[in-house]
């Protein structure tokens, strides 16, 4: 005792404060500076730690959280992984319903944190009784003692980015971002930093990121919920089946949709140029730039801000293997890989 020891008191004093990289290769032909907060360097490798380590010390502090009890979720990969990291350290039990598109790395990451896992059917009605959304209730209502974080229509999903995300853009910008470009799942990350910028600066403006395949874009325009636009896609992490109340989408400018093919690409490419080694849904916002540069979307002026969520190491069975990236017919003789690797003997 005594010595003056730097060091942290355990992973979760981590979380928060990624950095701002400069993006020099990939966008040079988009007008504008661009920027990826790379939100890889949180101890979890995702923006979900800063979620799950908010909302569970709000719940806490609510005395809705005691210990010894189960903290239950729905969840693609990531904020289960960020849960189950988080009650680790606090000491509680963690169950997980998760969807069957989410990667095999990702559900083996959630076995190794100590999490009880249910993979779920990802390609049925969020009502059906069998989807990670029901089943994620069910064993709410099973298991005593239980705590539901309940993300997509959790606001505390949005305060999370309102305290953190938000904030962290606005200084390391120096007030200087004109545009925020993210993905959308739950919502909370996009709307929780756009209602901090846009109380700074209301003409900053909020692009989201929408799959084809999900209802968020069309809602977002017309404000109908329309069942005709679900099908199934392959990016997880991205879009959805149902419309979130942590979706804010007053706070958010405009949409647009990326396919599977151009954003698996585009995250490859994204480590290729950069040495950002981030996920699929990196990949998608990259190429959503390029869409909204395609349509005039930035200036000479403007400083990009792309929210990449997560690392590229957990799709090393999916985007970063050239065996599913030719299954799923992302291959030809056009965007081929090289053989990079050469065996001996």
């Amino acid at each position: 005792m005594g010595k003056d020891i730097k060091a942290y008191n355990n992973i979760l004093e981590l979380i928060g404060n990624t950095p701002l990289i400069r993006l020099n290769r990939i966008t040079n032909d988009c007008k504008g500076e661009f920027y990826a907060k790379v939100e890889a360097f949180n101890p979890g490798h995702s923006t979900k730690d800063r979620i799950a380590l908010y909302i569970i010390e709000e719940a806490e502090r609510r005395g809705i959280l005691k210990p010894g009890d189960t903290i239950v979720e729905t969840t693609s990969g990531n904020t289960g992984f960020s849960l189950a990291m988080v009650s680790i350290i606090k000491g509680y039990d963690c169950i997980l319903a998760v969807s069957s598109k989410s990667s095999p790395d990702k559900i083996d990451m959630l076995k190794c944190m100590g999490a009880k896992v249910y993979v779920c059917p990802a390609h049925v009605s969020a009502d059906d009784e069998r989807s990670y959304y029901s089943v994620a209730k069910r064993l709410h209502e099973e298991t005593k003692g239980s705590v539901y974080i309940n993300q997509y229509f959790n606001e505390l999903n949005i305060e999370a980015h309102y305290k953190t995300t938000g904030p962290e853009i606005w200084e390391q910008t120096n007030g200087h971002v004109t545009h925020v470009v993210a993905c959308t799942g739950t919502g909370g990350t996009l709307s929780g930093t756009a209602k901090f910028l846009k109380e700074q600066n209301p003409n900053i403006r909020i692009l989201g990121v929408d799959a084809y395949g999900s209802v968020l874009k069309k809602y977002h325009e017309t404000r109908e919920f329309d069942p005709d636009e679900i099908y199934p896609y392959r990016i997880e992490g991205l879009g959805k089946n149902l419309i979130p109340s942590a979706t804010d989408f007053d706070l958010i400018d405009k949409f647009v949709k990326v396919t599977d093919e151009d954003s698996a690409h585009m995250t490859r490419t994204l480590a290729k140029t950069e040495g950002i080694f981030a996920g699929y849904t990196s990949g998608a916002v990259i190429q959503a730039i390029k869409q909204y540069d395609e349509e005039g979307e930035f200036d000479e002026n403007s400083v990009v801000i792309a929210i990449l969520p997560d690392h590229g190491s957990r799709y090393m069975s999916k985007v970063f293997s050239d065996e599913w990236m030719s299954s799923q017919g992302f291959f030809d003789s056009v965007n081929a890989e090289e053989q990079k690797v050469e065996f001996i003997k």
